[in-house]
């Protein structure tokens, strides 16, 4: 990205940085290269966004039919390896069996769910983030990479949507 520069753009609300994301779209600038810094949760659909996908839904069915899996072979392979027969009892009594079943499944899944959550946040995350004063004062930062030579003409654009200040901006180590 050395033909690039990093610009951020700060925004007093939510709605202007909407308008502004979808002009930074009309001028070229892809979704990979914005990001959008809130000191509130914001959603995709809040600003008009593509959906970002994640694995976590996967990696919970999956843990959910292993923990199926177990559970049935507790609750159906225990018995039938070692069989003990009880005065008039069924060799596999299906009340407990179903407790069983479903305790063994809720718990790999919550498993399996918790670490896809840890994996997909990226934790530990080594790289330098972006820090910016005014977010924390409630207003909304969109950082942004733009061909270089080309920055008057992306401040121009985003101080006519109500950007507050559009800046030339550089990691630094917090």
């Amino acid at each position: 990205m050395a033909d690039t520069t990093t610009l951020l753009a700060v925004f007093p609300d939510l709605d202007p940085a909407a308008h502004a994301l979808d002009e930074l779209r009309t001028l070229g600038v892809h979704d990979d290269q914005m990001n959008v810094i809130a000191g509130i949760p914001v959603t995709e659909a809040m600003l008009g966004r593509p959906r970002q996908w994640s694995n976590v839904p996967r990696l919970a069915l999956g843990g959910a039919l292993a923990g199926f899996a177990v559970g049935l072979f507790l609750a159906v392979g225990t018995p039938l390896m070692y069989p003990i027969y009880v005065g008039g009892q069924p060799l596999i009594p299906v009340p407990p069996s179903i407790v069983v079943i479903f305790e063994m499944t809720m718990l790999v899944m919550l498993i399996a769910t918790f670490v896809g959550v840890f994996l997909d946040s990226a934790y530990p995350s080594y790289k330098p983030k972006e820090y910016v004063p005014e977010i924390s004062d409630g207003k909304v930062g969109i950082l942004f990479y733009c061909p270089a030579g080309d920055e008057e003409k992306f401040t121009q654009a985003l101080t006519k949507l109500g950007a507050e200040s559009v800046q030339p901006v550089e990691a630094q180590p917090l």
